[in-house]
């Protein structure tokens, strides 16, 4: 399971991406493109290959299939998300304000081109491809465990994890109802909706913390 603590024990050089990593990250971005223009059945190595400006033999070099796309891109999408370098810093500090401010951030999404209407997608193909559905879990499994740790910080007692799960299952379900709405009502405001939901979590929150 990924592991939002943990740390390596050799110092990580930090240098720009790779001239392969670039290709991956552009062929990415073309296949969002196409898989919410076209949908992902309707959408070929070939029409991949044309909008990225790479050969479709290069392509399978760096993908073996439109899945490994798939989950190079929710890969990207929940690093960027998650924000777990900063989760990391306010837990090891126990900055309650700053966890909540990392929840607000998690709970208070801004809509992006490309991901709200690519997730759905994503969603419906799980249903009837093992492998997307595998990589959903691990989605799934890494975004819960990482909200455990920061509800964690409010409860931190071994007694309490059932209730920082419960809580945690909680977030994780309303903010998965806020994308569906904001995906299949993309114009409308959600501002009142999120601010609804940030209420029940910042009330969740003080129950943990005891303060309710």
């Amino acid at each position: 399971m990924h592991n939002v603590f943990a740390y390596d024990e050799i110092d990580q050089i930090c240098v720009g991406p790779t001239r392969a990593e670039e290709r991956r990250t552009r062929l990415a971005a073309a296949a969002r493109i196409l898989f919410c223009e076209r949908g992902f059945h309707a959408t070929g190595m070939a029409q991949i290959a044309e909008a990225s400006g790479v050969k479709v033999g290069q392509i399978y070099r760096d993908f073996a299939s439109k899945d490994d796309i798939i989950a190079a891109i929710v890969e990207a999408d929940v690093t960027e998300f998650l924000d777990e370098a900063a989760l990391r810093a306010a837990v090891a500090a126990g900055d309650r304000m700053g966890v909540r401010n990392w929840i607000v951030r998690f709970v208070v999404q801004d809509r992006i081109a490309g991901r709200d209407q690519l997730m759905p997608e994503i969603i419906a193909e799980a249903v009837r491809n093992e492998r997307i559905a595998a990589i959903m879990a691990e989605l799934d499994a890494r975004i819960r465990y990482t909200m455990q740790a920061a509800l964690t910080v409010f409860a931190p007692e071994p007694g309490r994890a059932d209730d920082v799960a419960v809580v945690a299952d909680l977030i994780l379900t309303l903010v998965i109802g806020q994308c569906s709405r904001m995906a299949s009502a993309v114009d409308r405001d959600v501002t009142a909706l999120q601010a609804r939901i940030l209420r029940l979590v910042d009330e969740e929150i003080r129950a943990l913390a005891g303060c309710g």
